[in-house]
């Protein structure tokens, strides 16, 4: 009997350790201390968990995206002090610093009170209730949505489009999405959509199945394009970064070190990427910083 009885223990146990792992977890943070947290499904919930920021980033290491850096920093700022603002969609090229400008901008503002909540794609069913949890709170939250794209049936789909239809702002005027997406109009688009357009008296009228796609990204007031950078401008953002690796890590560029050979070591450091890229130059900047270290 006794040890039937502490089979029993040992399964109940088990089995609670597993209800546990479905739990919400990790649900408290200390916004007064962290700018940053993620929104997580949990099994049966959601909860907030700790995120790790690169507190260094800043604003001006983000180069020749000028034009973005001002808009976006300028909409940030009238959500700060309570004026009318508009959710953003950043879109474009990869690695051309649209997830970075979003994370410098809590760095520069998070002591005006200025907070960042992470949400991924497969969470934003549940943004309504992130909504309501974030409106009680004395802080100004940027709901991060990174790297967004559906697909036709995706439930999150919905959820975004009702949120930026503006039922979630009316008891959360504390919150903005900002969303950043390869695709302008986050949706897969075929040829098969574009043939159901028709001719009607002389005007384009598209089918239904294009006008859903733009529907959603058409939400987002405010959209910032990012392309992929000249030749100028990449060597432009590697010497950047070169100078600022060299700096954190004690290592003297003399005059000559970022001369022409350098630059065409960039170059084709970008051809074998395919891209010129903020991403690229930051990556060849540690490989040749972390080569002239070693070498030292």
């Amino acid at each position: 009997m006794t040890d039937r009885l502490d089979s029993l223990q040992i399964s109940a146990m088990a089995l609670i350790e597993r209800l546990l792992l479905l739990l919400p977890r990790g649900g408290h943070v200390d916004w007064s201390k962290e700018p940053a947290a993620l929104w997580r499904s949990h099994g049966f919930g959601q909860a907030f968990q700790r995120a790790a920021v690169d507190a260094s980033l800043s604003l001006d290491d983000l180069h020749r995206i000028d034009h973005q850096k001002a808009a976006i920093e300028r909409n940030t700022r009238q959500f700060l002090v309570g004026a009318p603002a508009n959710n953003v969609l950043l879109w474009g090229a990869r690695g051309t610093g649209k997830s970075s400008l979003v994370h410098a901008l809590v760095n520069r503002y998070a002591a005006d009170g200025l907070r960042l909540v992470e949400v991924s794609r497969t969470d934003l069913a549940g943004i309504a209730d992130l909504a309501a949890e974030l409106a009680t709170l004395p802080y100004r939250f940027v709901v991060f949505c990174d790297d967004l794209s559906f697909e036709e049936d995706d439930a999150g789909y919905k959820a975004l489009k009702s949120a930026l239809e503006g039922s979630l702002f009316k008891h959360a005027d504390n919150v903005l999405i900002y969303a950043t997406s390869n695709r302008r109009h986050l949706l897969p688009e075929y040829m098969r959509d574009n043939l159901q357009t028709k001719m009607v008296d002389g005007e384009l009228h598209e089918a239904e199945a294009v006008e859903e796609r733009i529907s959603l990204s058409d939400r987002f007031g405010l959209w910032l394009s990012f392309y992929p950078f000249k030749q100028d401008d990449y060597l432009d953002v590697v010497h950047h970064w070169v100078r600022r690796l060299a700096r954190a890590h004690g290592l003297s560029l003399d005059a000559c070190a970022l001369d022409e050979a350098f630059d065409k070591q960039a170059v084709a450091w970008a051809l074998g990427r395919g891209v010129r890229s903020g991403r690229t130059a930051q990556h060849f900047a540690r490989h040749w910083v972390g080569g002239q270290l070693l070498e030292k």
